[in-house]
């Protein structure tokens, strides 16, 4: 009969478990310093210091990533990939972990729910290199299922319950293949017309209109505008999600107060 001793009274079961625990101790050590490639230095809330890269579980070795249709190269972690657009906002308090609070405009501002991050000032394209986010009137070949409710036409009305405009036309996802925004005519005397994601959009063929929880209908005119009317570049979906995303915080001074 075969000994299960390697050597000694060393076992074959003590081998595989020791084998184990060091993998595990090697897998937490790669994935503590994959998980700050990107995003860092960190910076204290109070002093402003910032942490120092460097060190076995603080950065992993520079990576450089390739990107799609010629957009170059990204290579991080990078010393200089630090946001340092100013703060449109002031500490509610001195201690750490203290909210903030807006000083500006906070649906455009960038504070809080309505944050927004600097991405690429070009759209998000298909494997094939077309805009991949684009007006039904771009997109011939897409066309709406006679078994929903069109919203063209319809009436936008805000969270306060007034017209803000008129749907225009649809934009869609010409790889998922569902409705992204709605392009809204807004009222007044220019006219302008911004995008209105989908997701804060409720739809109601009876009705035909489209209800907006997220902003009042005299905010619609300051949505932030397309370069292109024909698409939409990542850095503008940022600003537009932030926009009504904030709206859900401050659109009005009862939805910053506390429930209780």
């Amino acid at each position: 009969m075969d000994s299960p001793y390697l050597f000694g009274d060393f076992d074959a079961a003590e081998f595989c478990l020791i084998a184990f625990f060091l993998f595990f101790a090697g897998l937490i050590v790669y994935l503590r310093r994959e998980d700050r490639r990107e995003g860092y230095p960190l910076e204290d809330e109070v002093t402003g210091k910032l942490e120092p890269l460097g060190g076995l579980l603080f950065t992993a070795p520079p990576k450089t990533f390739l990107l799609p249709h010629g957009h170059g190269t990204r290579t991080f972690p990078n010393a200089g990939n630090r946001d340092m657009r100013p703060l449109a906002a002031r500490r509610s308090a001195t201690s750490e972990g203290s909210p903030i609070e807006p000083t500006g405009n906070p649906l455009l501002d960038g504070v809080g729910p309505g944050a927004y991050a600097e991405r690429p000032r070009y759209p998000d394209l298909t494997n094939d290199g077309r805009p991949k986010i684009v007006p039904l009137r771009v997109a011939a070949d897409f066309h709406l299922s006679p078994e929903d409710p069109d919203p063209r036409g319809m009436a936008v009305l805000g969270a306060d319950g007034h017209h803000a405009g008129v749907v225009s036309d649809v934009w869609v996802d010409r790889s998922e293949v569902l409705i992204r925004y709605l392009e809204v005519k807004v009222d007044g005397e220019a006219g302008n017309s911004v995008l209105l994601p989908m997701t804060m959009a409720v739809v109601s063929g009876s009705r035909r209109t489209v209800s907006v929880r997220a902003i009042l209908a005299a905010q619609f005119g300051a949505v932030p505008a397309l370069e292109n009317p024909e698409q939409i570049t990542l850095y503008e979906e940022e600003r537009v999600m932030g926009y009504y995303g904030g709206g859900h915080l401050y659109a009005t001074r009862d939805r910053q107060e506390p429930w209780l």
